[in-house]
């Protein structure tokens, strides 16, 4: 498997343009992606201590390890290079536990705040081979 993972809701409108992003700015093609709804993706929430119905974040499969929360975000955009690693290290600066409660609140508001999709997010043809099924 590839050594980095991101798994996510893939009803998630907000998470689905998450994905979206990160397909557009990882030039390197680092990430490759799971939704949460696939067998890989339920896989992957479990065996890091999140619940496949309903994760509080998405996951950050990286190095053997997993983050979630700001912390996965900020690692994230720190791989990108240039002015979002200025970004990541700007979240970065604000304590944890303030990043966190926020990055949660919008989390588990993220279909009343941003909608839901009826199926999960279809990968066009150049992008099909960053994703896990």
């Amino acid at each position: 498997m590839n050594d980095r993972v991101l798994v996510f809701d893939g009803v998630c409108v907000l998470c689905s343009h998450w994905v979206s992003f990160v397909l557009e700015h990882d030039r390197q093609r680092l990430y490759k992606f799971a939704a949460m709804q696939t067998a890989t993706g339920r896989e992957l929430l479990t065996s890091h201590g999140l619940d496949p119905d309903d994760p509080k974040s998405f996951l950050l499969l990286e190095g053997g390890r997993g983050y979630m929360d700001t912390d996965a975000l900020i690692r994230v955009l720190r791989s990108f290079g240039g002015r979002w690693r200025i970004v990541s290290t700007l979240i970065r600066l604000m304590p944890r536990f303030i990043r966190d409660a926020f990055y949660r609140a919008i989390a588990r508001n993220r279909y009343k705040l941003f909608g839901k999709h009826d199926v999960c997010i279809v990968p066009s043809a150049q992008t099909a081979d960053r994703f896990l099924s």
